[in-house]
């Protein structure tokens, strides 16, 4: 069957003995992964949930109760005071914005705190120059860069004594950076250094990529709101999209104002068919984090076995489902996410090239024959086309499927 499928009997052998020696790393995901459902399945009980949830609302989406019980649910899994679940937010992204213009006032500042957010943020922000973006209407941007994979300490301290500022954003996944992702223990440690000199300023976590693959959560170690897209860890690799901003109420009440209207807020929004895959996701998706977790870790040890310098190690301890693997070389990159989509399920006949896309300065390969467009909780790869080469690696609805996908793509740089 691995002949069939276009692998070879070295990289078949070669896996087999990668699989004995990551079994130990697989059973500790497996008790995360109990632990998470055990939250969701207490969750799903607590609200009572039952076929009425299901049934969709159109129009204003008035007296939704599927929408309205899927945001308590979320809101319990995440430990939030309330929570904002919507299929009418287009991606992580846009949940971001949406959070950010409705914390945020002119004159008010941002300051990020590991260096410069995810790419797609720039136009946003305004570090790339936009018509609307924060910069547009006042708003001041500042930012700390990481030091040696650590949060700057010192220089967090004093930029927060000096004052003026409303907000800081904290991005535990990497995005497209070259450094670790940031550890639930780390935004604990800074959020206690903030709140020691200022409680008024707002904490947001851009939680993208980090939900379920530990057993906490920001909000559960000091955070005021956290964000997430559906197309990745929570939705389960089902909910076909949307997003969720979680935290305390108010500032939850504030960004529904800003996705919808003043004096609406989440009283409007049809669900559109959307509750029941919702439900199934987030149901589903301690199990899916963990697939793609066992993915992610067979990648690092078959890569690092065949001399790569991959991100994190296979036995090192996770932040995010996402892996790296430093190629060094454009050709290495290209070929590693071309193999990835040819041991997808869908559009495995596609041959994804660099291009320019939105949102982003350099041109990107992107891998990603998934159920959903643009899913990263289904298994993907892409990367930008600088130096030093990175792919980034995420998903994996099963290992099993993850795992096949990793060979094909091994095999097509190895061939």
């Amino acid at each position: 069957m691995y002949k069939e499928f276009g692998i070879s009997k070295d990289l078949e052998n070669m896996a087999i003995e990668a699989q004995e020696e990551i079994r130990n790393v697989f059973d500790e995901i497996n008790k995360v992964c109990e632990t998470n459902s055990l939250k969701v399945l207490n969750a799903f009980q607590k609200n009572n949930i039952s076929d009425i949830h299901f049934n969709s609302t159109t129009g204003y989406g008035y007296g939704d109760i599927g929408r309205d019980t899927i945001e308590n649910v979320f809101k319990d899994i995440l430990k939030a005071e309330d929570c904002l679940v919507r299929n009418q937010f287009i991606s992580g992204t846009h949940a971001l914005t949406v959070a950010l213009f409705a914390f945020l006032r002119p004159n008010d500042t941002m300051l990020s705190i590991n260096g410069k957010p995810y790419d797609t943020l720039d136009s946003v922000i305004g570090i790339e120059e936009n018509k609307s973006s924060l910069k547009s209407f006042g708003v001041k941007y500042e930012q700390i860069d990481l030091l040696n994979d650590e949060f700057d300490y010192s220089k967090i301290e004093d930029r927060v004594k000096k004052g003026g500022i409303k907000l800081i954003e904290i991005q535990r996944s990497k995005g497209y950076e070259n450094r670790s992702s940031i550890s639930i223990e780390k935004v604990e440690k800074v959020i206690k250094l903030k709140k020691s000199i200022d409680k008024n300023i707002i904490i947001m976590v851009d939680n993208c990529y980090c939900e379920f693959v530990g057993e906490k959560e920001p909000l559960e170690v000091g955070a005021d709101i956290i964000v997430g897209s559906l197309i990745k860890n929570l939705g389960g690799g089902i909910a076909s999209n949307g997003a969720y901003i979680a935290g305390k109420k108010e500032l939850v009440e504030l960004a529904a104002e800003r996705l919808t209207s003043p004096g609406q807020g989440k009283e409007v929004g049809p669900s559109l068919g959307a509750n029941k895959s919702i439900l199934q996701g987030i149901y589903m998706a301690p199990s899916v984090v963990a697939n793609s977790l066992k993915t992610a870790v067979f990648a690092s040890k078959m890569l690092e076995k065949l001399g790569y310098k991959v991100s994190p190690k296979y036995n090192d301890k996770r932040v995010d489902i996402v892996q790296t693997i430093e190629f060094g070389n454009p050709q290495d990159l290209i070929k590693y996410c071309q193999g990835i989509q040819m041991g997808s399920a869908i559009d495995s006949n596609s041959i994804p090239e660099p291009w320019d896309m939105p949102g982003y300065n350099d041109k990107i390969i992107m891998a990603s024959g998934s159920f959903t467009q643009g899913s990263s909780i289904e298994l993907s790869c892409d990367g930008p086309i600088r130096p030093p080469y990175i792919a980034f690696m995420q998903g994996g609805l099963t290992y099993e499927y993850g795992k096949l996908g990793v060979l094909k793509a091994i095999n097509n740089i190895v061939i």
